[in-house]
């Protein structure tokens, strides 16, 4: 039995995602964007639209709508969607939930491991354009909801497949964050201690993925590297810091890493990606409710979300004594049994 406590009125949720080019004539003003309007030379461009054309084009944006929906009707409150470098963009999401009487929003980074220089950009663009009371919710890597979903779907790819190995990967950045003090690495490597912690899985190791080619080192093993010296006949990929199909996954891995596989005698699967799915939309909105501050009552027993932060704070003197009590209460549910 599910029980839910009523969220307060005027509040909506904006779900923040990395968004994607509108077509194929949308590519150039896309990465002209995300290079902060310089645009991408013609070497660059037409190895872009290579890969698109391989995979059939990203459908983030289309996803990522579709999970706002989906969270939406999950909540029974508002819900929008707002890209970083395509539209709608993170200010028209900001616009449209002002218009709809919202006066308090979580901003939701559609992305489970926070780190500064990626998930920082999403709030600070939606803090440029949203002046209402703000919780933002800085990423969900060790919520139990989240893990659970990604046993899931772990345990679905692994049913008939008896991989030899599985990658858990993320996206890669440059390796001066983790000079300057984040701790992006240590959240993946927890959401995977976590998610093999609660299941029987073979062997397994992390590995980035999707590195750029700017000049400077980037995180790493890459997972091509891991691949080569993996020594396994049948591996699996968990790409656990994404939640939704789109370049990095339908070419990077689909693509590219599964043609190193071939050429090496190596047969590679990866799970599914959550999109949409029921019990992912079910963990986004535990996120929600426990920034918001309400229990969560999900199968056996509660759960709560991760520490939120209200811009406000001085006006609302508890918001950090609420989160600091919620952390201590999930902190307690991890170390019992498994309820997924």
């Amino acid at each position: 039995m599910k029980v839910f406590l009523s969220l307060p009125e005027r509040t909506g949720a904006l779900c923040m995602a990395y968004g994607s080019p509108d077509g194929e004539g949308g590519i150039e003003p896309y990465y002209t964007h995300i290079r902060g309007g310089r645009p991408p030379s013609a070497e660059a461009l037409a190895e872009l639209r290579d890969r698109y054309r391989a995979v059939g084009g990203s459908p983030l944006t289309a996803i990522t709508r579709a999970q706002a929906r989906a969270l939406a009707e999950r909540l029974e409150m508002p819900v929008f969607a707002g890209m970083k470098h395509a539209p709608p963009f993170i200010a028209d999401a900001a616009a449209e939930a002002r218009a709809a009487g919202i006066e308090r929003l979580v901003g939701l980074p559609l992305a489970p491991h926070y780190a500064e220089m990626s998930l920082g950009a999403y709030f600070a663009a939606l803090r440029q354009a949203w002046d209402g009371q703000l919780i933002q919710v800085r990423g969900f890597h060790d919520h139990p909801a989240f893990i659970a979903a990604v046993r899931t779907i772990v345990e679905e790819a692994l049913t008939g497949f008896e991989a030899e190995r599985i990658f858990f990967t993320a996206h890669s950045l440059p390796a001066r964050i983790e000079t300057a003090g984040d701790r992006y690495r240590e959240r993946l490597l927890e959401s995977c201690r976590l998610v093999a912690a609660g299941s029987q899985l073979p062997e397994w190791e992390f590995a980035f993925q999707s590195a750029s080619h700017t000049g400077e080192p980037w995180l790493g093993p890459d997972l091509l590297e891991a691949l080569a010296h993996a020594g396994a006949r049948r591996a699996l990929v968990c790409p656990i810091g994404f939640v939704a199909d789109h370049l990095e996954i339908l070419y990077d891995i689909d693509v590219e890493a599964m043609a190193f596989a071939r050429q090496r005698g190596m047969e590679l699967r990866r799970t599914q990606s959550f999109n949409a799915r029921p019990e992912f939309i079910d963990a986004l909105a535990a996120v929600v409710r426990g920034a918001l501050g309400a229990p969560v009552f999900l199968g056996a027993g509660p759960l709560h979300g991760p520490r939120a932060v209200l811009d406000q704070a001085h006006d609302h003197p508890d918001e950090h004594r609420r989160a600091r009590e919620v952390e201590e209460l999930r902190d307690d549910q991890a170390s019992g049994p498994d309820r997924r």
